[in-house]
């Protein structure tokens, strides 16, 4: 599975967040990723959608909680990163 990537769209940024999307972008980033890896790790055979909620809970877990309260991924997006989990293991 390729590691999953967090790009924030520039067109729905504030002129703040707009001057932090890079480091925002990494920190998105290295979140989703060690949450897919603790998803991956303790999978054991739940269907895509609970995997979703469980990838999305896990990478707010790993952020402060200013940043999770505004994290909102493509549903779409993490859905394929769900499906790759479940079809890998």
């Amino acid at each position: 599975m390729n590691e999953p990537h967090v790009t924030l769209d520039p067109t729905t940024l504030s002129p703040v967040t707009e001057k932090l999307r890079g480091p925002l972008e990494q920190q998105l980033t290295s979140a989703l990723q060690a949450a897919t890896e603790r998803v991956a790790h303790d999978y054991s055979g739940e269907p895509a959608e609970e995997v979703a909620h469980e990838l999305l809970d896990e990478t707010k877990a790993g952020l402060h909680q200013d940043i999770a309260a505004g994290f909102v991924p493509d549903q779409g997006e993490l859905r394929r990163v769900a499906e790759a989990i479940v079809h890998e293991n």
